[in-house]
């Protein structure tokens, strides 16, 4: 048996988005909950059938009481969801909660199987993102007898909220998940509104990378999704996916703001930017608005999008969302 297998994140940055985590804390927002929550959830009966993101139906005979999570994405989902207690194993790159630190590790975009196996799961939380490089080792789990469910690549809010009520049907949340689903919902809504408010719409660069090329966002990531919600401009929105994008091109955009995610591991992140050829002519630069957010917060398809979603309208428009 092989040991290691290969177990990627979102395609092109994977290291970056995955390694690059810090532990900023999840700013406390005054936003409400629904006044009248749902008063009514299904519960989940047993066995349940599910299909995950590779079609494949998988059948669970008992509420697992013992999970391993291989992306911090489903981490977080399964913590939100008062899953803690059940967590046996986690990736290396898992740091949120705090309690993941004393939870196995199970590695990163390689994972040890042999490892997995020895914690005696009932369920396996894998990731779409990780198909094509992991499919040899999620193999060897299923073929050892284990539950593996494929969570899918959310891109966008309604996908992540589609992904936390599929890993609640698989451990019997769901009075959990829609009360969670619930409040992101109301947060996302009351963020709208307020930039409802906006009359003149910034332009913004996202900047995820920055060696050896620039790395932004384009169309069909959460990033982007977050800037049309907070009523901004993505000068890469023409692009699709997380691409390079040439500096010189950035120039001629002219953004009004500048978000690097690179702060928690790269050293005076918003520094570098300014010294960059060009660069000072660039309006983000002038006006001092280069910003450096939590990149756990903006690209971990998880609980805590919503707030990656507030800081990012903090910095593009403070005198509106900081009041």
């Amino acid at each position: 048996m092989n040991k290691f297998w290969k177990f990627g994140a979102t395609a092109g940055l994977a290291a970056v988005l995955l390694a690059g985590c810090g532990d900023t804390a999840t700013p406390e927002e005054d936003v409400e909950t629904p006044a009248e929550p749902p008063t009514e959830v299904a519960e989940v009966e047993y066995p349940v059938t599910i299909i995950d993101a590779v079609g494949d139906e998988i059948v669970i005979e008992e509420e697992p009481e013992a999970i391993v999570s291989m992306i911090p994405s489903n981490t977080e989902i399964a913590y939100e969801l008062g899953l803690g207690e059940k967590m046996v194993g986690v990736s290396d790159y898992d740091n949120y909660p705090e309690e993941t630190a004393d939870v196995e590790k199970i590695g990163g975009q390689e994972f040890n199987v042999e490892k997995i196996i020895s914690l005696q799961p009932d369920l396996v939380l894998a990731h779409e993102s990780g198909l094509g490089v992991g499919d040899a080792g999620l193999q060897q789990l299923r073929d050892a007898g284990l539950d593996v469910f494929v969570v899918q690549n959310a891109a966008s809010f309604e996908e992540v909220y589609d992904s936390i009520t599929e890993i609640a049907q698989a451990t019997g949340t769901m009075e959990a998940a829609e009360k969670l689903v619930s409040e992101m919902e109301v947060q996302v809504a009351e963020i709208e509104e307020l930039a409802a408010t906006i009359e003149e719409p910034k332009t913004v660069f996202l900047e995820v990378g920055s060696q050896p090329d620039i790395y932004t966002t384009g169309s069909g990531t959460f990033m982007d999704e977050m800037l049309t919600l907070i009523n901004a401009e993505n000068v890469a929105g023409e692009l699709e996916g997380w691409v390079i994008m040439d500096p010189e091109a950035i120039v001629a955009a002219n953004p009004d703001v500048m978000i690097t995610t690179e702060g928690d591991y790269v050293e005076d992140a918003v520094g570098q930017i300014k010294k960059r050829g060009g660069f000072a002519e660039v309006t983000a630069v002038k006006e001092d608005a280069i910003y450096s957010l939590n990149s756990d917060m903006l690209t971990r398809s998880g609980p805590r999008l919503t707030a990656g979603l507030m800081e990012m309208a903090q910095a593009v428009y403070p005198d509106v969302f900081n009041e």
